[in-house]
């Protein structure tokens, strides 16, 4: 029995195979059904006195994406492709999925080939962003010039009360930075949406979506009247997921190294490192205060940190945390003040995470720091020990001091 072959069947396979090369969709299928969808448009198109001379992939209709047109003729016609862009989604509208977006971080040529973006700026526009800035781990790492083409790319968006910013499961399109206002995190829990922790007036929020171009992994929504400077996801991408593919081949090992870490997977590993920000410390310098405001959560990258208790003004060397230890944390998760400081022994290098990367990506390695702090805070009674007269007489360091209270 023999099967005959439709007339263009090959060609049509040919041209549909190309199209997923050149675009790696994540969902063939998907790809499939909008590619074949498109087609037939053309073609009717075609039939009513439309003229078709090249046709669109699928990934067209992703707004702001750069699209190329591919030539259906087997051989190109020697000149550049069309490009075109897409519109930028209306505001609060759902964005349709750009999970068919590549980048390559490690070639050299895409900086070259993006063209850079610029907002213009007065003086006193630049100096309100340079100052909400500063804080921001992610730009920790970046050099003069790196630093300066994001604040030219960043746009000024101001918000009222009760505008949500970010949905859940939505796709990214912006990288955002707090200069004023609050605002809260709501996340998906057992299909009901809890409010797991809130931005007051500092700090930034949006990058996990366009770092790994999944969907928004929370809900965020303003309580008060404010300002957000907002960085493209092209230029994010460009600058940002190129200097942390940089920092994860340097510190992939080291955060593989780290016990407190053993628990997450491997991708949630990496995105550890892609928020974490490097501090280093000269000799004698206080890395936390006793008595300060929770900020961020330390693991000591290379030398020494002393962890020192001040009671009634005299100050005892509680712990010393050394390469892959960490320390900070029992205020981020207890909520309250530092309750030790911290010294740099020597010049000592930190990893620092801030307070609300710790919330969103050390869930599962909580219960193991609530141990640690259940030790740390029974061994600490240990530590000042009354004697008979009353007098509180200082025990020493005790066996296993040392792993508590990092």
């Amino acid at each position: 029995m023999s099967i005959e072959i439709p007339a263009g069947l090959e060609d049509l396979l040919v041209r549909f195979t190309v199209e997923v090369l050149r675009n790696q969709p994540r969902d063939p299928l998907d790809f499939a059904v909008q590619y074949f969808q498109r087609l037939n448009q053309n073609q009717n198109q075609n039939r009513g006195g439309g003229s078709s001379e090249s046709l669109p992939s699928p990934t067209a209709a992703r707004p702001g994406a750069v699209v190329s047109f591919t030539e259906p003729d087997a051989e190109r016609s020697g000149e550049e492709d069309e490009e075109l862009v897409a519109p930028v989604a209306i505001r609060f509208t759902r964005r349709v999925s750009v999970s068919a977006e590549t980048y390559n971080p490690d070639d050299e040529d895409e900086e070259l080939r993006e063209p850079r973006i610029v907002h213009p700026k007065t003086d006193e526009q630049r100096q309100r962003l340079q100052e909400a800035c500063k804080h921001i781990l992610l730009f920790k790492n970046l050099d003069a010039e790196q630093m300066s083409q994001v604040l030219d790319a960043m746009f000024e968006r101001r918000v009222e009360v009760g505008e949500l910013i970010i949905e859940q499961d939505d796709d990214g399109d912006n990288f955002y930075v707090i200069e004023r206002g609050t605002f809260s995190i709501y996340m998906k829990v057992d299909g009901l949406e809890r409010l797991v922790g809130t931005y007051n007036n500092r700090g930034s929020f949006g990058e996990l979506a366009l770092m790994y171009n999944t969907q928004r992994a929370a809900t965020i929504i303003t309580t008060s009247a404010g300002a957000l400077w907002c960085l493209d996801r092209m230029t994010f991408r460009r600058i940002i997921v190129r200097n942390n593919a940089k920092k994860r081949k340097l510190y992939e090992a080291f955060v593989e190294s780290v016990p407190l870490l053993e628990s997450l997977q491997s991708v949630e590993r990496m995105k550890v490192v892609d928020v974490l920000g490097c501090q280093t410390y000269s000799d004698g310098e206080r890395i936390i205060a006793q008595g300060d405001s929770a900020d961020c959560f330390y693991i000591v990258e290379s030398g020494q940190v002393r962890i020192v208790l001040n009671k009634k003004g005299a100050e005892t060397e509680i712990a010393v945390c050394s390469r892959g230890q960490y320390f900070g944390e029992l205020a981020l998760i207890t909520n309250k003040p530092r309750a030790a400081s911290a010294y740099a022994v020597g010049t000592v290098k930190c990893l620092v995470m801030d307070v609300q990367a710790f919330e969103r990506l050390l869930g599962p390695c909580k219960d193991i720091m609530k141990r640690n702090i259940a030790n740390y805070e029974e061994q600490l009674a240990r530590l000042f020990e009354r004697d008979v007269d009353g007098h509180t007489e200082t025990a020493g360091p005790r066996p296993g001091t040392s792993e508590v209270l990092r």
